[in-house]
């Protein structure tokens, strides 16, 4: 199933995550530009070896060697991987810019890449492998969504093959869902470590964790009305087929 959105009004336009859309765009772009060994190199400098820092010839280093651990996150290795990242990211990120406000919106994202990248970085302490993707903050932003919005709703496609369903669920459901698949295929990995490269699935778990714990030290304003909404035209246009046959 694929989230459309959610059920939430924004009373203001999400500048930052349209920011942060936008400036993995362009750096999706640029990585495009380059050859296999510009790219190859790109990547050993920008993306996080975990081995650099916890392997068994690591040395204390400089701070701009720790750069990395930020870099990562706006780095992908391909197309499908930026434009799947980006779509959660905007269904899940202006109602929290909207909440937290925008300054500390940006700044959570970032503590929560951080967290994400710490958690990969130590538990694959001995990866040689780069570790790209924005996916480890978003996973932040998801695990803040649903602890300010627990009741919210998500409109999810059911893509089946001749006759695409549309269902609203319970984002807590969805939530919880994802959060087992990360964890279940996390223990896998552990139980069963390969020399490849995958889903950097700790990095999923940290960063949610992240996202949910720093909620109360950057959700400082006074609790205003939900944005949220249980009115089912808000969900789909003003067209009688859409609430005939999906609500």
């Amino acid at each position: 199933m694929i989230p459309l959105r959610d059920n939430s009004l924004r009373r203001n336009h999400a500048r930052v995550t349209s920011v942060l859309i936008l400036f993995n765009g362009v750096v999706f772009l640029f990585q495009m530009l380059l050859t296999p060994a510009a790219l190859s190199l790109f990547f050993e400098t920008f993306a996080l070896i975990p081995s650099r820092y916890f392997g068994s010839g690591a040395k204390l280093r400089a701070i701009w060697d720790y750069f990395p651990f930020v870099t990562n996150m706006f780095l992908h290795g391909g197309l499908f991987h930026l434009v799947a990242n980006m779509w959660t990211l905007w269904i899940f990120g202006p109602a929290v810019e909207e909440r937290i406000g925008p300054g500390r919106y940006l700044l959570f994202y970032l503590v929560a890449g951080l967290a994400a990248s710490w958690t990969h970085a130590i538990v694959n302490a001995a990866s040689s492998i780069p570790t790209l993707g924005a996916s480890g903050a978003i996973s932040g932003i998801m695990g803040c969504y649903i602890r300010l919005f627990p009741r919210s709703k998500l409109l999810m496609l059911v893509p089946l093959p001749f006759f695409p369903l549309f269902l609203p669920i319970p984002a807590l459901y969805y939530m919880g869902f994802w959060l087992l698949t990360q964890v279940g295929s996390g223990l896998v990995d552990l139980l069963y470590p390969r020399n490849t490269g995958g889903v950097a699935w700790w990095a999923h778990i940290g960063g949610f964790a992240a996202g949910w714990y720093l909620v109360p030290f950057f959700n400082r304003q006074k609790r205003r009305r939900s944005l949220l909404v249980d009115h089912d035209e808000t969900w789909y246009p003003r067209s009688t087929t859409y609430r005939r046959y999906f609500w």
